[in-house]
């Protein structure tokens, strides 16, 4: 068991916005920033693109009663930059792993988000004995299939807007809209949010997009533990009414006959940011349900 060391606060991160302490998990892939509060059974919540600030409201309201721990993805937020070959969904599938290894974790409910959903299916694959429920929040755990679906992928993961984004930021100012994160959020607090979303961050959230597209291995690792060690695991999804274009609920209970389903009311992409009291009283009350 490994004892994370704490980080610099940043200038921009302040403690209104962010009121805990950042903690970093050395990995074979640079060091990976954690956030660990509260005490009671385990959340962990991976998010891969963005960084854990997507998380904050929740996490304020779930600490009291659980313990919660957000994962920046290798490139993201305030873990270590890193360059753009070490940037895929293995790497921060291993971050994941890495996390639940160093501060030896065990009876974890996995909460993944978007590009998330891969990453925290992977590592679940990698431990499933130290994993004993998977929240599924507007994302899929999956190799991408359909026009619709691979062409967003490619789009999102080319080049141009790679290098478009990293040059004017627009994807961040995007999400921290209304329609994105920022439903609730102050203008200080969608500023936090793009400051951790910097140049080589930007690019490292185009470069996850491209590989979520391409990356056969996870998916191949995902495939057999969903037909075998994960298979008997707890789900529950968790969408916003007006964003599951691609249809990955009903996916959900293809793969998860038994998964609880809901639907957070005018919620979108971040039903977390949405209506994070909402999404806070779902997970525990299915969480009492399953008995983690």
């Amino acid at each position: 068991m490994t004892t994370p060391t704490t980080l610099d606060r940043p200038d921009w991160l302040t403690e209104t916005a962010w009121p805990w302490h950042t903690h970093a998990v050395p990995t074979a892939g640079g060091r990976v920033a954690i956030t660990d509060v509260g005490r009671g059974p385990v959340i962990v919540f991976v998010h891969t693109g963005a960084w854990s600030f997507v998380w904050r409201d929740l996490l304020s309201a779930l600490s009291p009663t659980f313990r919660c721990i957000t994962i920046d993805a290798p490139g993201c937020g305030l873990s270590d930059r890193v360059p753009g070959d070490r940037v895929s969904l293995q790497a921060s599938a291993d971050a994941v792993t890495a996390v639940l290894l160093q501060l030896d974790l065990t009876n974890v409910t996995l909460v993944a988000h978007d590009l998330g959903g891969p990453a925290a299916l992977a590592a679940a694959a990698a431990g499933p004995d130290r994993i004993a429920a998977i929240v599924a929040v507007n994302c899929f755990g999956w190799r991408p299939a359909g026009m619709a679906f691979r062409g967003m992928l490619a789009v999102m993961g080319s080049a141009p807007l790679r290098a478009s984004d990293a040059a004017l930021g627009w994807l961040p100012r995007a999400t921290s809209g209304r329609f994105g994160v920022g439903r609730h959020w102050t203008k200080d607090d969608r500023a936090v949010f793009r400051a951790g979303i910097d140049r080589s961050a930007r690019r490292s959230w185009h470069r996850y997009f491209a590989d979520a597209r391409s990356a056969d291995g996870i998916y191949k690792k995902i495939d057999a533990a969903l037909a075998a060690s994960l298979a008997d695991h707890p789900v529950l999804t968790v969408f916003g009414e007006h964003n599951d274009p691609l249809g990955f609920q009903p996916c959900w209970r293809r793969l998860f006959p038994q998964a609880r389903q809901e639907i957070v009311p005018g919620g979108n992409h971040f039903p977390m940011c949405d209506d994070p009291q909402l999404v806070a009283a779902l997970l525990r009350n299915w969480h009492r349900t399953i008995g983690s």
